[in-house]
């Protein structure tokens, strides 16, 4: 299959030639266009620099962001906020949804319905449990730790809505007239020149599927300039260019991921969860799935899980799994007559410091999640990544002041050195092995999570991360204690006949009850699609999901790309090929990191590029 990127025939792409250009507006961006935009206006009104690219303008800064507005992010979030505090301080609280942490809970979750695949250690921990409950803080099905590592809390943190957050922040950055931001403009191929970063191409426009000019054909116009900043978040289309073209430091690996997918509820009337309420949980629907709820003003809750790449099961349905963990007993007693407002999945690199790219080049710098900035230790990712931002800004203006060209040296002595000494990178670097031992199992995981913290990152339990493609179990290993062999093909066939996924058939047959539907909360995944995403893309752009050689698919004996898809968007398809459907697609990546099939040294038989479209919620 071919798309816009593969063409042989000479395209007169127009340009435009700028100072700085971005990529993606999100927290890192947004770190990095308010902290610069302060600095490009004196306080006379007048502009502080003057373009190098456009004579007796002002500098010209331009962000692209691919999502067709910035507010368009995933769901809620608690954070400490240190970065963002000392960037607005107390203007944060006027943001809609936003308020402060005031209580915060640790939970363990036992399993009312005994489906979940428990180790033995757990399987005795919870038997245990349940006999001496009168003596603990033990309430359906749930255990209160009264104790956690102090690096687990957000005491005097922020709980705030992503989208709410970077609307609001847009507004802030555009009001200095120094900045322009547009949305719906995918960035799809880097340009690079003699090992320099010139800029970026934007998506083809009036194009079939496949990528080749149709009617109403537009070529994507190149952005150049002096400094490409990249901050289009871990499974960006420029940012992997960037990695491919330039390799990835020694030592540096992206083998740990996420999906984190989670929903925005009115809660009932009668709700007894108090806003600023912070609750965790792990153990259930599976140990290695971990959960949240985060309360906002209103009645309104955000809540969620993540499911991890060492979750070994080759039907890992993030979707499925969040159902189950709202019924657990101890949450459903809370969300019974709650609605759904707003839904959405994206992938998270878990991989921490472990997985920072080189950081900068000639002409470009990276910034954000892409960056290696999320701290795995203390589950904390945004106001990491806007400190990020922050400090590139910083290291800009100091070389706009010395008028000094972006260069690696420039960058690595402004940009790098600032970085490597900041709090992010020292706490980074204590997190680096913290998650080390869920490569190993969920009880080791979890104790090293603990020694890495109470140690300040000089003990951990190790464990080498894998790639998915040498760690999921295909589906007769993973079944072999549960459902025959004759019976599992017969299902594996009867769902390809039909062009079903087979995780729920699956999980129902292994002990999982059906979701009984109530029509406001528990809908179906088509349904959350509709209700809580707002799914959608427009005609005249090529597919951004690409099965390379179909001869790879075919003899898969997994295909997790199907049954984890957040939003059903890939689905069986003819002759064992996946079809992918763009109109259902969120753009959380997952496909990518969850193929098996490779077909070079850590490449896969899935290509993810730029693409318009995806969820439409400013809640989310």
């Amino acid at each position: 299959m071919e798309n816009n990127s593969k063409q042989t025939e000479p395209i007169d792409h127009p340009v435009i030639n700028v100072d700085i250009a971005c990529v993606g507006f999100g927290p890192a961006m947004g770190g990095f266009l308010t902290t610069l935009s302060r600095k490009l206006v004196k306080s006379d009104g007048s502009a502080a620099f003057q373009s190098r690219c456009a004579d007796g303008m002002p500098l010209q800064v331009v962000c692209y962001e691919r999502a067709d507005d910035v507010g368009f992010g995933v769901s809620g979030v608690v954070s400490k906020a240190r970065s963002l505090k000392k960037s607005f301080k107390d203007e944060l609280f006027s943001i809609p949804m936003a308020c402060g942490v005031k209580k915060e809970k640790l939970l363990y979750l036992l399993d009312p319905y005994k489906a979940s695949r428990r180790p033995l250690t757990m399987r005795i921990a919870d038997k245990f449990i349940r006999i001496i409950k009168p003596l603990l803080p033990f309430k359906d099905d749930a255990f209160e730790v009264l104790w956690s590592p102090e690096f687990l809390h957000k005491k005097d943190g922020l709980i705030f809505s992503i989208g709410q957050f970077t609307q609001w922040v847009s507004g802030v950055v555009q009001s200095s007239g120094m900045v322009q931001i547009w949305p719906s403009t995918p960035a799809s191929k880097v340009i690079v020149e003699d090992n320099c970063v010139k800029g970026f191409r934007l998506i083809d426009q009036g194009v079939d599927k496949t990528g080749k000019p149709a009617d109403g054909f537009v070529p994507g116009m190149e952005i150049r300039a002096g400094l490409t900043v990249v901050g289009d978040g871990p499974v960006g289309t420029i940012g992997r260019q960037i990695d491919d073209h330039f390799g990835m430091p020694e030592g540096a690996e992206r083998n740990d991921w996420a999906v984190g997918m989670k929903m925005v509820v009115d809660l009932p009337e009668n709700t007894a969860l108090e806003p600023g309420t912070v609750i965790h949980t792990f153990g259930y629907p599976e140990p290695e799935i971990f959960g949240f709820l985060y309360v906002h003003p209103d009645r309104i809750a955000s809540l969620g899980i993540f499911v991890p790449s060492w979750f070994d099961s080759p039907i890992r349905n993030t979707y499925r799994y969040l159902q189950y963990w709202m019924l657990h007993p101890y949450f459903w007693k809370h969300l019974k007559d709650a609605r759904l407002r707003s839904w959405g999945a994206k992938s998270l690199l878990e991989s921490g410091q472990r997985g920072t790219p080189y950081l900068a080049g000639n002409g470009y710098a990276r910034i954000g999640e892409g960056s290696g900035s999320t701290n795995v230790l203390t589950n904390s990712g945004v106001d990491e990544a806007w400190e990020t931002g922050v400090i590139l800004a910083e290291a800009v203006i100091e070389l706009l002041e010395k008028n000094l060209p972006f260069t690696k040296e420039n960058l690595d002595a402004a940009y790098v050195k600032r970085r490597k000494e900041s709090w992010i990178e020292k706490e980074g670097k204590i997190a680096e092995k913290a998650r080390d031992g869920f490569n190993c199992g969920f009880i080791s995981g979890v104790l090293g999570m603990m020694l890495s913290g109470l140690s300040k990152g000089l003990l951990n339990i190790p464990g080498k991360p894998k790639p998915i493609s040498k760690r999921v179990k295909t589906l007769d290993e993973f079944f072999k204690d549960k459902i025959s062999p004759d019976e599992l093909k017969k299902i594996i066939d009867e769902c390809a006949a039909k062009g079903l996924p087979l995780n729920s058939i699956l999980m129902e047959r292994t002990g999982w009850q059906p979701i009984q539907y109530d029509g406001k909360l528990l809908v179906s995944h088509q349904d959350a699609l509709l209700i809580g995403g707002k799914v959608q893309a427009p005609d005249g752009y090529a597919d951004h999901v690409i099965f390379i050689n179909p001869a790879l698919c075919k003899e898969c004996d997994r295909k997790i790309c199907i049954e984890m898809c957040s939003g059903q968007a890939i689905a069986p398809g003819e002759d064992g090929v996946p079809a992918f459907d763009r109109e259902k697609c969120v753009h959380c990546g997952a496909c990518m990191w969850n193929c098996v099939k490779e077909i070079s040294e850590a490449k896969v038989n899935i290509r993810f590029e730029a693409g318009t479209g995806g969820l439409h919620s400013a809640e989310n």
